[in-house]
């Protein structure tokens, strides 16, 4: 079974940016969809995915302002938060979809002054 672990989680003030990173166990490169979900209080929600091949689907939350990649040499999945605001709250989580949904422990991020 593969296992997901985040890293990069923390405190930022407003506008400010993180980068999440989501080390696999095991090569994603046939690993089609590989996202990140967030979840404050309640329903887990996307933030966003990305395909095998690159191809990439946002929350419309934080279209424009959050980028995902994939390095399929490093199988890791990086998140990329710029312009961070304090609804952004929330504790973030890896997903693979690798014969049955694949989730990692989470990290915390939190936007604060």
């Amino acid at each position: 079974q593969v296992q997901l672990v985040e890293s990069g989680g923390g405190l930022v003030q407003p506008g400010g940016s993180l980068n999440l990173s989501c080390a696999a166990s095991t090569y994603i490169y046939n690993i089609y969809f590989m996202g990140w979900y967030r979840q404050a209080s309640g329903k887990r929600e996307l933030v966003g995915w990305i395909t095998s091949d690159g191809r990439t689907e946002y929350g419309d939350d934080v279209e424009g302002r959050f980028t995902i990649s994939r390095d399929n040499a490093k199988d890791t999945v990086d998140l990329q938060m710029n312009s961070l605001r304090p609804e952004d709250t929330a504790v973030y989580y890896c997903y693979a979809n690798y014969q049955g949904p694949v989730w990692g422990q989470g990290t915390q991020v939190t936007v604060s002054t």
